[in-house]
């Protein structure tokens, strides 16, 4: 092994450690979710508010700056429209629930095709069938909320992100430690 081939390898070995540790920790977050799913749905809503109002203000300071180019309507627009949805989300969360598991269901069936398109590009490589398991559970997700929506959304919402969340993590883990068997390998 080469000496450039080495330093890539001690690279890849110290960067595989934190992507095992972070993928541990998405799956003691998730299940944590699932044993509290009002909370988590809770504070799944109250973040979704918070990446709202940013976004509005974002939204409101970029029309500021873009006086005169056009489009500023529609900043002003989209920045009241954020902030006004954030505002809601955040001081109202329980009456939000129901908006934010709706929004997750149609969110996690983009995710679920998204995942499926990049496990069948993967296809031919070692670790391919993680990438599909995980766009299969996203869709089942999806489709619980979808089918418990509106009133179960209080629970259904927090256990559902529990379980996204650790599927996202076993797939990571287990995508981290086909990589780490094969920067071990000898060449």
């Amino acid at each position: 092994m080469s000496a450039a081939s080495k330093a890539i390898a001690g690279f890849t070995r110290k960067r595989l450690k934190w992507t095992v540790a972070l993928s541990v920790l998405l799956i003691v977050a998730g299940i944590v979710a699932i044993i509290i799913p009002a909370a988590a749905s809770i504070a799944v809503t109250v973040f979704t508010g918070w990446v709202l109002l940013l976004s509005g203000v974002i939204h409101l300071f970029y029309a500021w700056h873009s006086r005169g180019k056009g489009g500023i309507a529609w900043e002003i627009l989209l920045g009241v429209l954020y902030i006004g949805t954030g505002a809601y989300l955040v001081w109202n969360p329980v009456l939000g629930i129901a908006i934010v598991a709706l929004a997750l269901a149609i969110y996690l069936i983009v995710e679920a095709s998204l995942e499926f398109v990049l496990a069948f590009h993967l296809r031919p490589l070692v670790g391919w069938g993680w990438l599909l398991f995980d766009g299969i559970a996203t869709l089942i997700l999806a489709f619980l909320i979808w089918v418990a929506w509106p009133y179960g959304s209080v629970w259904i919402l927090g256990v559902i992100v529990g379980v996204s969340m650790c599927a996202s993590g076993v797939t990571r883990l287990m995508m981290s430690l086909t990589a780490r068997d094969l920067v071990e390998q000898p060449s």
